[in-house]
C-alpha cells in the first residue's frame, strides 16, 4: 500500500505540470519550462525519470514556434547558480587549484544538468539529440541560443567520445532497420532504391562500415562507403554504374572511400570522421593485404558559391581570363575542362576562412584528419547536385600511412596544405 500510495503522489505530481501525448494546450513551452524546473528541484530518482519523459513526450508533441519559446526560456532560466558562483568566485585565489575547480563547477550553467537528467530515461539520447538538431534551426535566427547550443554539444563530445563507439561492417545480412536508414542518410550520393543498395553493400569490391553509439544501437551516426579498384578513379560514374564491370577483391590495389555521410544534424560539430577513416584503413589493411593506396572521390562543395562570390569582389585568386570566361557563361553551362580544374585547385589550396583553413568544407575535413589533395577532375560527377556545387569537379585526397601524422599537424599548426605536385602545378595554370 505504501508504494502504490508513493507512485499515485510522482502521478499526481507530474500530472499536475504536464499533459498527455494527444493533449495540445496553448503554451506548451510555458509547461515544458515548468517540468524543467521541477526535474531540476525533484531529488526522487523515480519522479525524475517520469517527469523527464513527460517533457520528452510533450516536447515531441509541441510545433516549431513552441520549441523556440522553449529553448528560449531554457537558456534565460537555467543559467548558472547566482549564489553559487559568487560564493565561488569570493573564495578563488591564485594558485588553488581546490577551489579553482570549484569555481568550474559553479559556473557550470544548469541547462547541462537538466540536459543529463532528462538523458536518464531510457532512450532519450537519440531524442535529445534530435532535439538539437532542431535547436540548430532555431540558433541561426536567434544568437542569443547559441550559448544553450554550447551546453549540448559539450555534454555531445563527451557521451559519443571515441571510446564508446563501435564501428561496423554494414552488408547485405545486416537488419533491414538499419539498411533502411543507410539509404535514407546517404548525402553524397543517393541511394536509388533497393538493388543499388545492395550493389553497394553485397558486392563483393564494396564495402561499407559505420560507427554506433550504445545508445543508439540500431541508428548509425556517420558511414563511410568503400570501392576496391586496381587503380585511383577520377569519376564517380564508372563506381556507381548498376552494369559496372567489377573488380576481384584479391587482386585489387586501391581502396576508394567515395561517400561520407554523417547522419545526424544535431550531432554537428562532434567530429567522428577522422576516428571512422584511421580505423576503415586499418581494418582493410588487416582484411585485404593487397590494398596499398587509400584514396577518397569527394566532391568539392563550396566551389561555385566561391566562385560567385570571387567575382563580385574582384578576387585577385581568378584571373582576368578566367572571369571572362566565367562571365560569358550562359544558364546551365560551365567552363572548359581546364579552366574548371585550375580554378578548383586554386580554391582548395589558396582560397581560407578564419582563422585560415581550407575554404572548402570537405578539404577542411581531409586535410585536418592528414590526408595530401592527390588529384582535380573536371567533369567527375555529371549529377544536379554535382553540376550545381562544382561543374562537375571531384577531388582525390591520398591517406598515405606514412605521412598522415605529419600532415594533420602541419594544417592544424601552421594551415599548411599537402598537396601533390600536379595539383600545384594546375593550381598555376
Amino acid at each position: 500500500m505504501a508504494q502504490q500510495s508513493f507512485l499515485s503522489e510522482i502521478l499526481a505530481r507530474v500530472a499536475g505540470t504536464g499533459r498527455s501525448r494527444t493533449e495540445a494546450p496553448a503554451d506548451a513551452s510555458a509547461k515544458l519550462i515548468s517540468l524543467c524546473h521541477s526535474l531540476i528541484g525533484d531529488r526522487s530518482e523515480a519522479a525524475g525519470l517520469m517527469i523527464s519523459r513527460q517533457i520528452l513526450d510533450m516536447y515531441a508533441a509541441s510545433k516549431s514556434d513552441e520549441h523556440a519559446a522553449f529553448f528560449s526560456a531554457v537558456s534565460q532560466e537555467f543559467g548558472p547558480d547566482k549564489d553559487a558562483l559568487r560564493a565561488a568566485i569570493s573564495s578563488w585565489k591564485p594558485g588553488n587549484i581546490d577551489a579553482a575547480r570549484a569555481l568550474h563547477f559553479a559556473a557550470e550553467p544548469r541547462t547541462q544538468e537538466l540536459i543529463r537528467t532528462i538523458n536518464r530515461v531510457p532512450g532519450a539520447t537519440a531524442e535529445l539529440v534530435a532535439m538539437r538538431a532542431d535547436l540548430l534551426t532555431h540558433a541561426r535566427q536567434d544568437p542569443k541560443l547559441r550559448g544553450l547550443d554550447a551546453d549540448f554539444q559539450h555534454l555531445f563530445a563527451s557521451w559519443f567520445n571515441r571510446g564508446f563507439l563501435e564501428m561496423r561492417q554494414i552488408d547485405w545480412s545486416t537488419p533491414a532497420q538499419i539498411l533502411e536508414k543507410i539509404i535514407t542518410y546517404e548525402a553524397v550520393h543517393e541511394i536509388a532504391d533497393w538493388d543499388d543498395l545492395r550493389q553497394r553493400v553485397g558486392d563483393p569490391d564494396r564495402m561499407l562500415f559505420a560507427f554506433f553509439h550504445p545508445a543508439m544501437p540500431d541508428d548509425p551516426l556517420i558511414f563511410v562507403e568503400v570501392a576496391l579498384l586496381s587503380e585511383i578513379p577520377n569519376a564517380i560514374g564508372p563506381i556507381l554504374a548498376a552494369d559496372r564491370e567489377q573488380t576481384d577483391p584479391d587482386t585489387a590495389t586501391v581502396a576508394t572511400f567515395y561517400s561520407i555521410s554523417n547522419c545526424h544534424s544535431g550531432l554537428r560539430g562532434v567530429s567522428f570522421g577522422n576516428f571512422l577513416i584511421k580505423q576503415v584503413v586499418a581494418e582493410l589493411q588487416k582484411l585485404r593485404p593487397n590494398l596499398k593506396t587509400f584514396v577518397t572521390l569527394s566532391p568539392v562543395p563550396g566551389l561555385r558559391t566561391w566562385v560567385a562570390r570571387s567575382l563580385e569582389d574582384d578576387d585577385p585568386l581568378l584571373s582576368g581570363t578566367e572571369r571572362a570566361a566565367l562571365s560569358a557563361l550562359g544558364e546551365g553551362e560551365g567552363p572548359e575542362d581546364t579552366i574548371a580544374a585550375s580554378i578548383a585547385a586554386r580554391f582548395l589550396t589558396r582560397a581560407k576562412r578564419e582563422p585560415g583553413t581550407a575554404a572548402d568544407p570537405v578539404a577542411h575535413f581531409h586535410l585536418g584528419n592528414g590526408a595530401t589533395l592527390l588529384g582535380v577532375h573536371p567533369r567527375a560527377d555529371l549529377s544536379l547536385r554535382g553540376m550545381r556545387n562544382s561543374w562537375g569537379v571531384m577531388v582525390n585526397y591520398l591517406y598515405d600511412g606514412d605521412k598522415i601524422e605529419e600532415n594533420h599537424q602541419a594544417y592544424t599548426s601552421d594551415f599548411n596544405v599537402s598537396v601533390s605536385p600536379g595539383v600545384t602545378a594546375m593550381a598555376k595554370a
